[in-house]
């Protein structure tokens, strides 16, 4: 699972353990600026991911790494699809975050509420 923390400005997710290894990534920092939107999405594993380009798809275990589809690249840290958090991006690398989160309510509602200020 991924460590999803909010400092500053940026919305910075942290890879830990195993993790490393199967997605080739250990850090991603996305100004607050550039996140379009956060909610949680249980059934978008079941879809297609995209071309896998570095990472790990073993089917029902675990989706990790860079995926290409045609709207640009995906990264994904899911190996619960209950738990599954989207994140859309604007100008950055990736157009989506797809990643795992304990509470992915509560965690899509953290990222809206930092990314629109009162």
């Amino acid at each position: 699972m991924a460590r999803i923390d909010i400092t500053g400005d940026a919305l910075v997710i942290t890879l830990e353990g195993l993790d490393v290894l199967w997605a080739l990534k250990k850090r991603l920092t996305i100004p607050l600026a550039h996140v379009r939107g956060a909610t949680p999405d249980p059934g978008i594993v079941r879809g297609f991911k995209g071309v896998r380009t570095k990472g790990t798809n073993m089917p029902g275990v675990i989706v990790a790494g860079t995926f290409r589809t045609g709207e640009g690249r995906i990264f994904w840290n899911v190996r619960d699809a209950a738990k599954a958090v989207v994140i859309e991006l604007a100008d950055e690398e990736y157009t989506r975050l797809v990643i795992e989160a304990p509470d992915p309510r509560a965690t899509a509602d953290r990222i809206e509420r930092a990314r629109t200020p009162a």
